[in-house]
C-alpha cells in the first residue's frame, strides 16, 4: 500500500500490473494469513478505517473476487489493492535502528538480548520498540516479528521470527507450555523455600487515573503459575529464579508482590522506598532498574525440532550488584 505515484511489490510476494494499481501475488512466507492483518502490515501509515473501508468496498478483491476482512490466504492467491495516497500528517518518522546482542540466530529464528527500558513494540505513548527498530536495523528482513513480550524494564531473551511458519509454531509451543522460560529476580526480603509453587489466578483492571495494573482475584482471575527456586541469600534480600508455567502480564511481579517480595526496582508493585534507596545506592552499587531479567530460553527448534537451550547472561548492573552484596 503505497502512494499512487509509486508502486512496490508486496512483502515475500511477486507485483504486476498497471503501476496505480497493486498486483501481489501470495507467497509460502504470508500463507495463512488474515487479509486485514496482511493490508495493515502493508499499509503502514494509513488509517486502519480506511483500509477496512476499501476490503468492504470490494475496491481489494481477492483472486478476481470480493473478500471478507477475516479471509486467509493461501499460496497463490493475487490480490488486487488499490492506490491509496498518504497525509503527509499520516507518514510516520522513521523508528532509530538498534541491534542489541544477539543470543541466537539462523535462517527461521532471532533470539536478542534486550536491554532494560526499551519496549518490546512501540504504542501506549511509546513511538519505538525494539521490534520496530531492529527492523530498521535490517531494512532487507522481509518479515520480523515479536514471537512473545517482554516488559519494557526487564531485561534478557527476546524471540523474534523470522519467518511465519516460525512463528505460528512458535506460539502453538508458547501456548502448550512447551517453551520454558526462567527470569532472574531479586527480592527484599529472606525467601524460605528452596522451591515454591506459587498458583494465584491474575486479573488485569484499569484505575480510575487510567493506569493498568494487574490484581490476584481467585474468582475472576485467569490461571497462572510461577515456580520459584531460590538462589542464593544476600542480607536481607533474595535472588530467586523464577520458572513461569503460564504467560500472564507481570505475572511475576504480581505473584512475588502479592507474597510480600516485590522485586528490586518495581515501579509498580514494588517498595517504592526501598527502591529510591537502592536507586542511591544504600544497598551496594547504584540500581536505577527493576531488576527482572529472562536469563534462558529452551525449547525445540521450531522448524527442524533441534533442542534449543539459549542463555543471556545477567547484565553488569545487576551483576556488579549481586557481587558487591555477596561480599
Amino acid at each position: 500500500m503505497v502512494p499512487q505515484s509509486k508502486t512496490r511489490p508486496a512483502p515475500g510476494s511477486t507485483n504486476k500490473g498497471h503501476p496505480s494499481v497493486q498486483r501481489v501475488v501470495i507467497t509460502d512466507e504470508h500463507a495463512g494469513q488474515r487479509l486485514d492483518n496482511y493490508l495493515l502490515r502493508l499499509a503502514k501509515g494509513v488509517p486502519k478505517s480506511h483500509v477496512y473501508r476499501i476490503v468492504r468496498s470490494g475496491e481489494v478483491r481477492v483472486n478476481g473476487g470480493r473478500a471478507s476482512a477475516d479471509t486467509r490466504l493461501a499460496a497463490g492467491d493475487e490480490l488486487r489493492i488499490p492506490p491509496i495516497r498518504l497525509a503527509a500528517t499520516a507518514v510516520k518518522p522513521q523508528a532509530p535502528a538498534l541491534m542489541p546482542a544477539i543470543l541466537y540466530e539462523d535462517e527461521h529464528l532471532l533470539v536478542m538480548d534486550k536491554p532494560s527500558g526499551v519496549a518490546a513494540h512501540g504504542g501506549s505513548g511509546i513511538s519505538f520498540g525494539l521490534i520496530e527498530r531492529v527492523r530498521a536495523a535490517r531494512p532487507n528482513q522481509p518479515f520480523l516479528e515479536l514471537a512473545h513480550r517482554l516488559d519494557r524494564d526487564t531485561s534478557g531473551a527476546l524471540m523474534l521470527a523470522k519467518t511465519r511458519r516460525c512463528l505460528v509454531t512458535l506460539h502453538e509451543q508458547i501456548r502448550a507450555g512447551e517453551v520454558e522460560k526462567r527470569y532472574l529476580a531479586l527480592v527484599h526480603g529472606d525467601w524460605r523455600n528452596d522451591r515454591q509453587h506459587v498458583r494465584l489466578a491474575l486479573a488485569k483492571r484499569t484505575l480510575a487515573g487510567g493506569e493498568r495494573r494487574v490484581f490476584v482475584d481467585e474468582e475472576e482471575g485467569a490461571r497462572a503459575h510461577t515456580v520459584l527456586h531460590l538462589r542464593a541469600r544476600l542480607n536481607g534480600f533474595s535472588l530467586l529464579e523464577a520458572e513461569l508455567k503460564t504467560g500472564r502480564t507481570h505475572q511475576i511481579r504480581v505473584h512475588l508482590a502479592h507474597l510480600g517480595f516485590p522485586i528490586l526496582g518495581d515501579d509498580k508493585y514494588g517498595d517504592f522506598d526501598i527502591n529510591r534507596r537502592a536507586a542511591k545506592g544504600e544497598f551496594g552499587p547504584r540500581l536505577g532498574r527493576m531488576f527482572l531479567h529472562a536469563h534462558s530460553l529452551q525449547l525445540a527448534h521450531p522448524v527442524s525440532g533441534v533442542p534449543l537451550s539459549i542463555e543471556s547472561p545477567l547484565p553488569a548492573d545487576c551483576a556488579q550488584w549481586i557481587e558487591a552484596r555477596s561480599g
